[in-house]
């Protein structure tokens, strides 16, 4: 009886608007913001990725970005959307990172062309099949790792994460024009590089093992803040 409870508590904090799980962790309610990582984990290790390129580097980048959003709460005071806050802190982060590494990330743009590829599916995959999506989706990942990063951070923020043309626009300080400029430019070099389809939920996925490392860690960290 009492696990079918906590389960539903859960199920009930899951469904939480980002604002009222903001309100109720300044508050007190620290345990909350777990809910945070969990639901941004992936899109925030896509843009990482998308920027500085580097696995390792974009998990580090994540938990800074997470802990950074934390301790500046207070300073949020929900004047903007809170999942573009955070995807704007991690993209500084990022840059940041990028500065360190004395390379140059321009985001700010050109021109991009191309189309959505997409990956048949079947109703039962064989062995073969498996594998060839498997080497697809190596190969996809390749194809994007390539693109310029400007290119690259918009096609991930657009085409796999799903975000809308505004929020695009203010987490990267660019106008609407150039992030379909640039989106248009990213497809078209991807055209050119791949002649096949793909899935792109499975593009840079961010694996539940790594998400409770994540999320851990941060809740752990913030534990004295």
């Amino acid at each position: 009886m009492v696990d079918s409870i906590n389960k539903q508590d859960s199920m009930a904090t899951d469904i939480l608007p980002d604002n009222e799980i903001i309100h109720r962790v300044i508050g007190g309610e620290k345990d909350l913001y777990a809910l945070i990582v969990r639901r941004y984990n992936q899109r925030l290790y896509r843009v990482a990725m998308s920027i500085v390129n580097d696995d390792a580097e974009a998990e580090d980048i994540m938990q800074v970005a997470y802990i950074k959003a934390f301790e500046n709460l207070a300073k949020f005071a929900f004047r903007s959307v809170f999942s573009t806050w955070l995807t704007r802190i991690l993209i500084n982060e990022s840059l940041l990172r990028l500065k360190k590494r004395k390379h140059s990330l321009h985001v700010n743009g050109d021109i991009m062309d191309n189309e959505v590829y997409r990956q048949h599916k079947t109703e039962s995959p064989t062995p073969l099949t498996r594998m060839l999506n498997q080497e697809l989706k190596i190969i996809l990942e390749e194809a994007i790792r390539n693109l310029p990063e400007k290119y690259r951070t918009v096609f991930v923020m657009r085409e796999m994460e799903n975000m809308n043309l505004a929020e695009t626009k203010e987490c990267l300080g660019i106008s609407e024009v150039n992030v379909k400029v640039r989106l248009n430019r990213a497809k078209a070099l991807l055209r050119d590089s791949l002649k096949e389809f793909y899935k792109n939920e499975d593009i840079f996925r961010f694996h539940l093992s790594r998400c409770d490392r994540v999320t851990n860690y941060v809740m752990e960290r913030i534990k004295n803040l």
